[in-house]
């Protein structure tokens, strides 16, 4: 399968990668092309942006996550009817699992789908050493291939030239564009990254004016040259799921401005093994949607939504409701936030949540955030006692006053970051909640289990 395509790094985080990917995106969109867009690692805010520009849903690709064997085809089949692929790293360019692991790294993606690096350059406070960044950069690996660098942040278009002499001529890796330090593409941030777009703002005309900056001074037409020197991927082998007979089980899916940490591809093997998706807001519907028989309470940030959240008696009523008669509820993250009886926000105001979960959800100055390993410690209607997968967690709250009794719904293992085994989440009846986030490729059959569960339920009734 021939698919021109590029991935944009940087040696850092805060190199300004989402915005010169999303103008580039836009920029391109403008010109009738169709864009696939993707974003290296577990990040749920950054795609939605990519997703703004492109018209179509952002895609992760994690190969910590992902078996690294599927990352290819996962970037071919959700690649199909585009003109080009672009695709957002994560870090800096050899950050992955740890510092002798580059497991999930943007170059470790690029070396699977032997895709063209492009790397985005702060260029902040330094001219000629720019050169020597990017030679380290691609001397490191000499099996990437870097296609060039845009430089980012620039004072002036005789900064961007004395930076663009030093990197060609003594790296000979050519420099493909600038963007101009400007507020009007400063992004608002927050404690877990960029704010979502699914949150009210002047999205779009941010948008439109990354595009119109990068449009001006970043040759589009020497990246699209590089992108098709990107070899062919392989045919792509689609995701075989058995879904349910009979009737198909609603599945009531969280989805507001509090709540959206969820993966497309989650979404879409749901529907393969045979569910119907309802939306629903916990902020704003005092229903959950007609016919659910199963409920996905997704991360997000209910902790800055936690007055609405809490006034919202009628929903709450109806999650109490539901886990009380046996339906399934899977809740990560946020969603597990949103089943304790209180929440605590940051200024500690606490607010009554759902209540399904004893004790109570707090926030703290500290981040816990990592690959985990984990082990399944019960059988429940998602998984087997002694199953093991991969998950994330990125999380600045703690679940506190726990019942020591409750049973765990996983053992996270050992790792470099957490040495000591740790056991995470919980089983209460039908409800399932954890702090880690799942991506369904990892063990596409919970998607099965989780369908056949709703059915169960509605059999049930």
């Amino acid at each position: 399968m021939h698919l021109p395509r590029l991935l944009f790094a940087a040696p850092m985080s805060g190199s300004g990668k989402t915005t010169i990917t999303a103008g580039l995106i836009a920029a391109l969109r403008r010109r009738g092309l169709r864009i696939a867009p993707f974003k290296c690692g577990p990040d749920y805010i950054d795609p939605g942006y990519h997703a703004l520009a492109a018209g179509r849903p952002c895609h992760n690709l994690d190969s910590w996550l992902i078996p690294p064997d599927q990352i290819a085809g996962v970037l071919a089949r959700r690649s199909a009817e585009a003109d080009l692929a672009v695709i957002e790293g994560v870090m800096g360019l050899f950050d992955g699992y740890a510092g002798d692991d580059d497991t999930g790294s943007s170059a470790h993606i690029a070396r699977l789908t032997a895709t063209p690096v492009i790397i985005v350059l702060d260029a902040r406070a330094m001219a000629r050493t720019a050169a020597a960044l990017i030679a380290g950069l691609r001397d490191f690996d000499r099996r990437l291939q870097i296609g060039g660098v845009i430089l980012n942040r620039v004072g002036s278009p005789r900064h961007a030239a004395l930076i663009r002499d030093a990197v060609e001529q003594t790296v000979g890796v050519p420099v493909l564009g600038y963007v101009p330090r400007h507020d009007a593409l400063t992004l608002p941030e927050r404690h877990l990254g960029l704010v979502p777009v699914a949150e009210p703002g002047r999205w779009q005309e941010w948008l439109d004016e990354a595009a119109a900056r990068v449009e001006q001074t970043v040759d589009l037409d020497r990246l699209l040259a590089i992108a098709h020197t990107a070899p062919p991927l392989p045919v792509p082998v689609p995701t075989v799921l058995a879904p349910v007979s009979g009737v198909r089980p609603v599945i009531a899916i969280a989805r507001d401005e509090a709540f959206n940490f969820i993966y497309p591809d989650n979404l879409d093997l749901l529907q393969a093994a045979g569910a119907e998706l309802a939306f629903f807001s916990p902020l704003h519907d005092t229903a959950l949607p007609a016919g659910t028989a199963a409920i996905y309470l997704c991360g997000g940030f209910p902790e800055l939504f936690a007055a609405q959240l809490g006034a919202n008696q009628a929903m709450l009523a109806a999650i109490r409701e539901a886990a009380a008669a046996g339906m399934p509820i899977y809740a990560e993250c946020g969603g597990l936030m949103y089943l304790t009886e209180t929440l605590i926000d940051q200024h500690g105001q606490a607010f009554a949540m759902a209540g399904v979960l004893p004790g109570h959800s707090r926030m703290t100055p500290r981040l816990t955030l990592g690959y985990r390993t984990i082990v399944a410690q019960a059988e429940t209607w998602l998984w087997r006692a002694g199953e093991t997968v991969r998950g994330h967690e990125f999380h600045y709250s703690v679940w506190e006053a726990r019942p020591t009794d409750l049973p765990p719904l996983y053992a996270c293992l050992p790792d470099a970051m957490r040495p000591q085994p740790a056991s995470e989440g919980v089983v209460i009846g039908q409800t399932l909640a954890s702090y880690i986030h799942l991506h369904f490729l990892a063990c596409p059959s919970i998607a099965e289990r989780f369908v056949a569960a709703a059915s169960t339920f509605v059999n049930a009734q």
